[in-house]
């Protein structure tokens, strides 16, 4: 590493040079490409009074304004534990209770997206240890509790073990492409039991239904307004109030529209129901969901069959489906491990979370390989 190699804190990520960025984000993740996490900024859904402040850190060549980019990590000051979906919340009592301060925090991830992806957009691997101990001393010499990295992929959790950060573990349920040909070769690795339930589920879904998969210029303005209404009723049930603004979908299809996959459900020429997903390089990441009917299977067809479809027809290795959801075993969804990475500066804090964090361990990997026995696939 350059002695003259410099680490800038910045406001926005929008502020700072797009191909740059984008250059770093090596395997193309939909998520911490450089359109995606300025057009959060713009739209309002972090920064402002969202308790997501963007505070991205980069390493540069020189001192110089115009010194080139060698690393960036997408991180956040956060005035709350909402919108991660790794929960902390027992940690902030414990450290408040103590009497300490546990916010602000500082969150590296992609607000409001449990999807893996790289933590550490970096030229190689000596930027990106560089960046993490400036982290680290961010954090240090702020006086703040606490650092994590959130979802990260798993080519990036030896990078955050070699800088000596404690790593947590969850499950999730992914769908993996073994080389099917399409639909009914996925079903014929089921057993039959489990393929006649989904073919009946499927055709119960779509009864009095129109499906449309629309990608890029085919998702119209009417499209959005849409799907904002299924949004935001998904939304105030789960978070009390939806994360993402209006104009962020708006800036979503303006930007991103190739990169996204919006399936709507019409009756009577009217859009009932909808799910979006963003397509990445190797995967397909289902993130929202919404409907105004309650009709029986239709979340499992937009969210999980058609996902599955979708994959397969695109030759994409597997489907992320978002957090948590154990009815995604039956539907063919495996448990696949998931990594956090934090860093705690005070020792007796650390030793704590540390203790905790065993244990817990033991309990993930005992449930991935009892949900794992439940997986609906043909037992050889």
């Amino acid at each position: 590493m350059s002695e003259s190699a410099t680490i800038r804190l910045n406001g926005s990520v929008g502020a700072l040079d797009a191909a740059a960025w984008d250059a770093l984000n090596h395997d193309g993740n939909p998520f911490t490409s450089h359109r995606f996490l300025a057009l959060l900024e713009q739209s309002g859904s972090v920064g402002g009074h969202s308790g997501w402040t963007p505070l991205p850190m980069t390493l540069h060549a020189g001192e110089s304004a115009d010194a080139p980019m060698l690393g960036v990590v997408p991180a956040y000051l956060k005035a709350h534990s909402q919108g991660e979906y790794v929960f902390d919340h027992g940690w902030a009592d414990a450290w408040e209770r103590a009497g300490g301060s546990y916010y602000p925090k500082l969150q590296i991830a992609v607000p409001f997206t449990p999807a893996t992806g790289p933590r550490v957009l970096a030229a190689d691997e000596d930027v990106a240890l560089t960046l993490l101990a400036a982290v680290e001393r961010f954090c240090e010499s702020e006086g703040l509790s606490s650092a994590h990295a959130t979802f990260v992929a798993p080519e990036q959790q030896a990078l955050f073990e070699r800088a000596g950060w404690l790593l947590r573990h969850d499950i999730q349920f992914h769908w993996t492409n073994r080389g099917y040909t399409d639909f009914e070769a996925f079903l014929d690795s089921l057993a039959s039991r489990k393929r006649k339930a989904i073919r009946k589920e499927r055709a119960r879904a779509v009864e009095g239904l129109e499906i449309r998969d629309l990608v890029g210029d085919d998702i119209r303005p009417e499209h959005w307004d849409a799907f904002w209404q299924f949004y935001q009723d998904t939304g105030a049930r789960k978070w009390g109030t939806p994360y993402l603004t209006r104009e962020a979908f708006d800036l979503i299809g303006a930007r991103m529209g190739e990169d996204v996959l919006l399936m709507l459900a019409f009756e009577d020429g009217t859009p009932v129901a909808g799910a979006l997903n963003f397509i990445g390089p190797d995967a397909l990441y289902g993130r929202y969901w919404g409907a105004l009917v309650d009709k029986p299977f239709l979340h499992f067809e937009l969210c999980y069959y058609r996902a599955i479809d979708a994959a397969i027809a695109r030759g994409l290795s597997r489907v992320e489906a978002g957090a948590q959801g154990s009815h995604k075993l039956a539907r063919g969804y495996e448990p696949v491990r998931t990594t956090s990475a934090h860093f705690i500066p005070h020792p007796d804090f650390r030793r704590a979370v540390a203790d905790f964090l065993r244990e817990e361990s033991e309990g993930i990997d005992a449930s991935k390989s009892a949900l794992q026995g439940m997986a609906p696939f043909k037992r050889s």
